[in-house]
């Protein structure tokens, strides 16, 4: 078995039919988000249940686990090529009873990408052969680099020009002052961790991505280049969205995604340039309840922010970071978003109700 995703191949239903001392599994280790991620922001990968259960059931001896994705991106340069790594790592562990020239033509015969999935294949096998070899070429890059924390001017320069690009330099003018003003206010402290918290999710909700924003992030140059690079010939690309204008509801009152042909690129690309209309009387995607809470968000976190300052002392400091971190928890889009929304807007309130009650400070104080 050639187990790109370790949670299918450690499935229940898979597992029924395998063997032990019998079936062999070529397995990749790297931790891919499943749907679970959407119910819970906080979910991690299960990867080494899996590994074990398919252990327990064919024998450790009988698996071949790596992160043949992490391979495939710094050996050939995409974890598209995550597949014909682990086939050739598979073919040389002689579990694949085809000869050697009967696969390179199938690639040939296919005719995408050729030979980079010759490539991506015959590193597979080195990876079979002498893992810690292949390893070693790139994991030695990984050992010395150094990431440096980047200041507070670099992170708020960052937004700045992002925001400059998502709407215009006055919109990205207003965040730049606003983290300005907290971090004046934070600075008697001597501390910024408040100030760094504000520039991280301010800019959050600031950014949020409208129909606008998917549409100049769609028609990116760089966006449309990696594409390209990714596939050879004619290709057809599909988008799913779900209007909130014109898509239709499930029983739940959800918005429901439908596809949309290689014509959609096009009205990207003129939407892309209306984005000045974004929350103006123009705009015609304002009024949705998604738009306008969106709208609200920003106001209300600056509001709650400015409260924040007028009390803010070393006391009660780390409770003003922990609630300037709300915005963290106002994960996904649509219906999922609402869903974050209304579990943070409790937290929320709970922690506002503390700090204005004093509580934090009295206890941080004692």
């Amino acid at each position: 078995m050639i187990a790109c995703d370790a949670i299918v191949g450690a499935n229940k239903y898979t597992m029924s039919v395998m063997r032990e001392g019998r079936t062999f599994v070529a397995l990749n280790t790297h931790g891919t988000p499943t749907a679970a991620f959407v119910r819970n922001p906080n979910w991690q990968f299960p990867g080494g249940s899996c590994e074990a259960a398919l252990a327990a059931a064919v024998g450790a001896e009988m698996v071949g686990g790596f992160d043949a994705e992490q391979a495939a991106v710094q050996l050939v340069g995409d974890s598209i090529y995550t597949n014909p790594l682990l086939l050739g790592y598979a073919r040389q562990k002689g579990r694949v009873p085809l000869s050697h020239a009967a696969l390179m033509r199938a690639f040939e015969l296919n005719g995408v990408q050729v030979d980079n999935n010759k490539a991506a294949f015959e590193w597979g096998r080195h990876c079979a052969h002498d893992l810690a070899a292949v390893q070693s070429l790139f994991a030695a890059a990984a050992v010395i680099e150094f990431v440096k924390k980047p200041s507070v001017d670099e992170v708020v320069a960052k937004r700045v020009e992002f925001l400059t690009g998502y709407q215009d330099s006055d919109y990205a003018a207003q965040y730049k002052a606003f983290v300005e003003k907290v971090r004046q206010a934070e600075a008697p402290l001597g501390s910024t961790k408040l100030t760094e918290a504000v520039a991280r999710y301010l800019f959050k909700l600031m950014a949020y991505k409208d129909e606008y924003e998917v549409a100049r992030l769609h028609t990116d140059a760089a966006f449309t280049q990696k594409i390209a690079g990714m596939f050879e010939g004619d290709i057809k690309i599909t988008h799913h969205l779900a209007p909130p204008l014109f898509a239709k509801t499930n029983d739940k009152g959800e918005l429901q995604k439908k596809p949309y042909g290689s014509w959609m690129r096009t009205a990207f690309g003129v939407l892309a340039k209306l984005k000045g209309l974004r929350g103006s009387a123009l705009d015609p995607f304002a009024r949705t309840e998604e738009r306008r809470t969106e709208r609200a968000l920003i106001g209300e976190y600056r509001e709650c922010i400015e409260e924040l300052l007028r009390t803010l002392s070393a006391a009660n400091l780390s409770q003003a970071v922990e609630i300037a971190r709300i915005p963290e928890d106002i994960r996904g889009y649509g219906h999922v978003k609402a869903r974050h929304l209304a579990a943070a807007r409790g937290k929320w309130a709970s922690l506002m109700a503390q700090w204005r009650s004093g509580e934090t400070a009295v206890k941080q104080a004692a």
